[in-house]
C-alpha cells in the first residue's frame, strides 16, 4: 500500500490536527464515515496523496440537516453575548492551531505558507469581530407620526444557514459566514470543496471541540460531498440562507433555485479585476501592487488582478519593469511549504489545462506573450506566470475570467477611457486606481467611476480586510460577507410599532368610524 503524506514524519502537523489516512467527512454532532465514497486529497506541489476523506450521501446530509435544525431551537434562545462568547472560544482555539492548520491550507490548496497561515488568521480576526458584534448589532428606533407611538426594528435569526465554499479559500470563507451567522443566532451546515476536504474536516474538528466543551448541540455540521450534496442543500427549504462561493454559472443556478422557493442566497462569484495606473500614479507602489495582485495564490483569488490598464506615457517602462520582476520570480518557484517559495502551483490538472487553453486562444487572437506562457516541467501542477499584450481591451478571452496567473496589459489615453474599460466586463468584484490626483481619486469612487463592489485607491485589488463588507456587483452575484453591516443578510428584520397611549389613532390621519 502506497504511503500517504499524513503517514510521514515530515508532515506531523497533519496528526496534530487529528487527521489520519482515512477521515470521516460527515459531522452531525458525531463523526461518521460518509456513505457516498472516498476522495483522495492531492498535494498540488507534488501530485502525491495527502490522505482520504469519506464523503456524505443524501442520507448523511439528511442527518446533518435534522441535527442543525434541532440545534437552532436551543441556540437561538441564548443571549447574543453568550453566543459571542462561544465564537470567541472558537477564535482562541483557532489561534492554538494557526500554524498547523495554515500549513494544511497551503499543502492542500497550493498557496504559499504565509498565505495559508494568513487565511487562518482571517478566520481568527472575523471571530474577534463577531464577538464585538454580539453586543452591538440591532435596529433603530424611529419617530412615529402618531402621539405616544414608537417604531422599532428588531433583527432575529433565520434558522439553518448553508455554506458552500470554494477550494481557493477553504478555511476563511467558511469563517466569514460561520462567525457572523452563529453570532446572530443561526446554526450552520457546511459543504467545503471536495478537493480541499481535509481543511474542512480539520477546521470542523477545531470548532466541534469548542461546541462539545460547552455542552452545546451541533450548531455547526459538515457534509463533504459532490454536486448532489450541494444541489440538495439548495433545494431543501430548511436551509434558510445559502451562501455560495464559486463560479458564475453555478451561482446563477443557485440563485434561481433559492428565489424559486423564496429562500435567501448570498453569492460570491467570478471576478475580472482591473488595476488602473494613471498618468500621475506612484509607480513603485503600483508595481508592487501589480506584482502581488497578478500572481498571489498563483492567480487563483477571486480578487486576482486580471487586467492592467496603464496610461500610455507609463506603459512601456511599467511593462518592462513588471516583466523583469516576473523573470526574477522564477527563482522563487517551489513547494508551498518551502519557506523560500514565493510562487507555488495551481490547484490541479484542470487548472493547468484551462491555463493552456487560454494562452492558446489569446495567441490565436493576436496576443503577444511578454513573459511566461508555458507549463513548468516538475512534479505537481506548475505554470509560468504570464503577461499578455497586444489584445483589444474587449477581446472575448479578456472578458472571460480564467482562474490562472494570466494578466492582460492595455495602453490607455486617459482615466475616462480606463474607467469605461474597467466597467465593460460582466463581473464587478474588485478594482483599483493608482493616482496622486485627488480629483481623479474622487471621480474613481463616484457615480461615474468603478462599478465594482470593491473600489480601491493606491492599493492592490487583490485581497481585503474583514472590517468592510466583501463582495461584488453584476455577475459577481451581489452578495456581501464579513464586516460592515453584512450581518443583516443572516437575520430577518421586524418593524415593530408600539402604541403606549390609551387611544388608537390610525396613520396618515385616517378616520375609520
Amino acid at each position: 500500500m502506497a504511503s500517504y503524506l499524513v503517514e510521514e514524519d515530515s508532515y506531523s502537523f497533519l496528526k496534530e490536527l487529528g487527521l489520519q489516512r482515512v477521515n470521516s467527512g460527515v459531522y452531525d454532532g458525531e463523526w461518521a464515515a460518509g456513505k457516498a465514497g472516498t476522495v483522495q486529497s492531492i498535494d498540488p506541489g507534488t501530485g502525491r496523496v495527502i490522505a482520504e476523506v469519506t464523503t456524505g450521501s443524501v442520507q448523511d446530509l439528511e442527518r446533518c440537516l435534522t441535527a442543525g435544525v434541532a440545534a437552532y431551537q436551543d441556540w437561538k434562545k441564548l443571549p447574543a453575548p453568550f453566543r459571542g462568547e462561544i465564537v470567541r472560544q472558537i477564535g482562541d482555539e483557532l489561534r492554538k492551531f494557526r500554524e498547523p492548520l495554515g500549513k494544511l491550507v497551503a499543502l492542500e490548496m497550493g498557496k504559499i505558507l504565509p498565505e495559508g497561515v494568513g487565511e487562518v488568521q482571517e478566520f481568527v480576526d472575523i471571530c474577534d469581530y463577531a464577538v464585538g458584534l454580539s453586543r452591538m448589532y440591532g435596529g433603530f428606533i424611529f419617530p412615529s407620526e402618531r402621539p405616544q407611538h414608537t417604531i422599532m426594528e428588531k433583527w432575529n435569526p433565520l434558522g439553518l444557514v448553508g455554506v458552500i465554499s470554494a477550494f481557493n479559500f477553504p478555511c476563511a470563507v467558511f469563517g466569514w459566514n460561520a462567525a457572523i451567522a452563529l453570532t446572530v443566532g443561526n446554526t450552520v451546515l457546511w459543504k467545503g470543496a471536495p478537493s480541499t476536504s481535509l481543511v474542512s474536516v480539520a477546521t470542523t474538528k477545531i470548532v466541534a471541540d469548542v461546541i462539545k466543551r460547552n455542552n452545546l448541540p451541533p450548531i455547526v455540521t459538515l457534509c463533504q460531498g459532490g454536486d448532489e450534496i450541494g444541489k440538495q442543500m439548495v433545494k431543501d427549504e430548511r436551509v434558510k440562507l445559502m451562501s455560495f462561493t464559486g463560479s458564475t454559472a453555478v451561482g446563477r443556478t443557485v440563485g434561481v433555485e433559492m428565489q424559486r422557493r423564496f429562500g435567501r442566497c448570498l453569492l460570491e462569484l467570478g471576478g475580472n479585476n482591473a488595476l488602473i495606473i494613471n498618468e500621475d500614479a506612484p509607480q513603485e507602489m503600483a508595481l508592487d501592487a501589480a506584482f502581488f495582485g497578478c500572481i498571489g495564490t498563483a492567480g487563483q483569488r477571486c480578487t486576482t488582478t486580471r487586467r492592467l490598464i496603464i496610461h500610455e506615457k507609463l506603459y512601456d517602462s511599467f511593462v518592462q519593469k513588471l516583466v523583469k520582476r516576473y523573470t526574477n520570480l522564477m527563482q522563487r518557484v517551489g513547494h508551498p511549504l518551502d519557506q523560500a517559495t514565493l510562487y507555488g502551483p495551481v490547484h490541479n490538472q484542470q487548472a493547468v489545462e484551462n491555463y493552456k487553453q487560454t494562452i492558446q486562444e489569446a495567441v490565436s487572437l493576436g496576443g503577444k506573450i511578454e513573459c511566461g506562457g508555458k507549463v513548468i516541467q516538475r512534479p505537481g501542477f506548475y505554470v509560468e506566470p504570464t503577461i499578455i499584450s497586444n489584445l483589444p481591451h474587449d477581446a472575448p478571452v479578456v472578458k472571460r475570467e480564467t482562474f490562472a496567473p494570466i494578466v492582460y496589459v492595455f495602453k490607455t489615453k486617459n482615466l475616462k477611457e480606463a474607467i469605461s474599460w474597467n466597467n465593460e466586463v460582466d463581473q464587478g468584484l474588485s478594482s483599483s486606481l493608482f493616482t496622486n490626483n485627488i480629483q481623479s481619486a474622487f471621480e474613481w469612487i463616484g457615480e461615474n467611476g468603478s462599478d465594482c463592489g470593491i473600489v480601491n485607491i493606491n492599493t492592490s485589488p487583490s485581497g481585503a480586510e474583514i472590517g468592510g463588507a466583501f463582495g461584488g456587483e453584476k455577475h459577481t452575484g451581489g452578495g456581501r460577507e464579513s464586516g460592515s453591516d453584512a450581518w443583516k443578510q443572516y437575520a430577518r428584520r421586524s418593524t415593530i410599532t408600539v402604541n403606549h397611549s390609551t387611544d388608537l389613532p390610525l396613520a396618515q390621519g385616517i378616520v375609520f368610524e
